[in-house]
């Protein structure tokens, strides 16, 4: 009989904010939809809530958090690992809740979970009582109809839900989205209380192709905001006023919005570094968004998200902090994240192809090459069954194939230039 590895619990820390995040999603079922959502989760055990975690080594496989108010408490969280569920785990955090929470002067504690979802067990082994003469009420406030007709006329949307889940990879990157950016703004009120100021424009830069523009929208879909994507092009070609007349028009239509998450790709073209001469056509454009931008600001629930390819070419005045609150890279994928992005892009073939052999093939590339070897690999081998009929299936040489016949976007230039800009112009 092999013996089950050593657990033990202790306070969560700032730097388990990742393992926590996927625990959260192993212990979701598909369809369920959480009371409270992680963003809210994890800024109350990252700001002095009650929290706790058990832990293997250096592995973490549950957690707890509750949130304490006087006399009452409630439970925010039960979650553990898929793998380490039915051992007591569960169990054994809330018993080191309660004896937190009572320590506080906490005596009702209570909690609201979606039906047989995670942590329910644990709670009726641990003496909760289940009461059915109570029926769960909430108000969601719809969106007002004027906000969906400026949406309209912007080209904006609202995006589907899990788009941050689906990013595949870039771990350290998205830490540093998630505790700069998202936490802030899904929780203003416990950020206010610590003297901690939402964003309210940053800056993604990187090599193309590494996930600037998903990263937004990633952003976007988790705080439930409507996105909006500033085509520059578009807005010259819209009005016979001229392109700075015509991002005027947008921001002011953009006020109207209760919140926006606004993104303008590839702001060099109307941000790059002036000449200094008054007949640069480009002056003018370049000044009008610098007078926008301090506005934009003023207004709570907006996040403006410029992502750029060369950041140095960028106008001094455009990087300066009091515009924007930071200046992120967002850089190709190390392996770890080349094994992530390989895994989502071959689905089932996952299973059967040498991912190892794959990543080191595409050291260069980013995750949209990834994705556009993947879909070629797949599609010879799908090519193939359609003409020889072998029930086979696609194979690593397959995609070892594909990544040669593919141009990777990166160059080695490209990442020496990537490196002197992160130390440059970082700003976290």
């Amino acid at each position: 009989m092999v013996a089950m590895p050593a657990w033990h619990l202790r306070d969560y820390r700032d730097d388990d904010l990742d393992q926590a995040i996927q625990i959260w999603e192993q212990s979701r079922q598909a369809d369920e939809i959480p009371v409270f959502p992680v963003a809210e989760v994890m800024a109350a055990a990252q700001n002095g809530q009650t929290a706790v975690v058990a832990v293997i080594g250096n592995e973490l496989v549950g957690m707890a958090v509750a949130h304490a108010h006087g006399t009452r408490a409630w439970v925010l969280l039960v979650a553990l690992a898929s793998r380490w569920r039915e051992r007591g785990i569960g169990s054994a955090l809330l018993a080191e809740l309660e004896r937190r929470l009572q320590a506080l002067g906490v005596r009702r504690i209570s909690a609201l979970l979606p039906a047989h979802g995670t942590g329910t067990k644990a709670l009726q082994h641990s003496g909760y009582l289940s009461r059915e003469d109570l029926t769960y009420y909430e108000k969601i406030e719809p969106r007002r109809t004027a906000d969906t007709d400026v949406l309209t006329a912007l080209g904006g949307r609202l995006l589907p839900d899990g788009l941050w889940d689906a990013m595949a990879g870039m771990e350290q990157e998205k830490q540093v989205v998630e505790r700069r950016i998202v936490l802030p703004l899904a929780e203003p009120t416990l950020a206010d209380r610590y003297g901690v100021a939402p964003p309210k424009a940053v800056i993604l830069f990187g090599p193309p192709g590494t996930g600037k523009t998903s990263f937004a929208k990633a952003v976007a879909s988790r705080l439930d905001w409507p996105f909006v994507e500033l085509f520059p092009s578009r807005l010259a070609a819209d009005t016979s006023e001229g392109l700075a007349a015509a991002l005027r028009q947008a921001f002011a239509d953009l006020a109207e919005l209760d919140s926006v998450l606004l993104f303008i790709d590839e702001v060099e073209e109307i941000a790059g570094v002036r000449s200094g001469q008054a007949v640069d056509p480009g002056h003018g454009v370049t000044n009008e968004l610098l007078k926008l931008i301090p506005g934009f600001r003023e207004h709570d629930a907006r996040l403006l998200i410029c992502a750029t390819n060369s950041v140095r070419s960028l106008d001094a005045a455009f990087l300066r902090p009091g515009r924007f609150d930071y200046v992120i890279p967002i850089g190709p994928p190390d392996p770890t994240a080349r094994a992530a992005i390989w895994a989502r892009y071959l689905g089932a073939a996952a299973d059967t192809v040498d991912i190892t052999q794959l990543v080191r093939a595409s050291e260069l590339f980013t995750p949209a090459d990834i994705e556009f070897a993947a879909r070629k690999g797949a599609q010879a081998a799908f090519e193939r069954e359609v003409t020889h009929r072998q029930g086979g299936s696609a194979s690593t040489d397959d995609y070892m194939t594909a990544i040669a016949d593919t141009r990777p976007t990166l160059t080695a230039q490209a990442l020496e230039e990537f490196t002197e800009d992160i130390q440059k112009y970082i700003r976290l």
